[in-house]
């Protein structure tokens, strides 16, 4: 093989590698729709991969509530009615609680969830 032909070959595998890896390393994204009303979000699980960009479509349906979801720096108010969406990039692994933010009632602290992130 000539030099040019080696040249190109190389340079095209090389391409093709750094192409794929960006398209395997970018993450899905992944969408949720939660409801907030008095004592409860539902689903109170949310199961995402590393990477993925989440995209939470939270409305609240009884009264105003809150969302914190304290590790990944994310604290929203939840008008009543309204859907508020908050989106993220799952960048770390690990179980990450989330919780009403808003006081709601006498049962407001049972108000909690999890996030993981594989």
């Amino acid at each position: 093989m000539t030099r040019l032909k080696l040249t190109v070959m190389f340079a095209w595998l090389w391409a093709t590698a750094y192409t794929t890896a960006q398209i395997t390393s970018a993450g899905a994204e992944k969408e949720f729709r939660l409801t907030a009303r008095k004592y409860q979000f539902s689903p109170s699980t949310i199961s995402v991969k590393q990477g993925d960009r989440v995209k939470l479509i939270i409305t609240a349906i009884d009264a105003d509530h809150g969302f914190k979801l304290e590790a990944f720096n994310i604290g929203r108010t939840l008008p009543k009615g309204e859907p508020v969406m908050i989106e993220f990039t799952a960048d770390r692994t690990g179980s990450f609680p989330f919780e009403c933010s808003h006081f709601c009632g006498l049962g407001h602290r049972k108000m909690k969830g999890q996030l993981t992130v594989e």
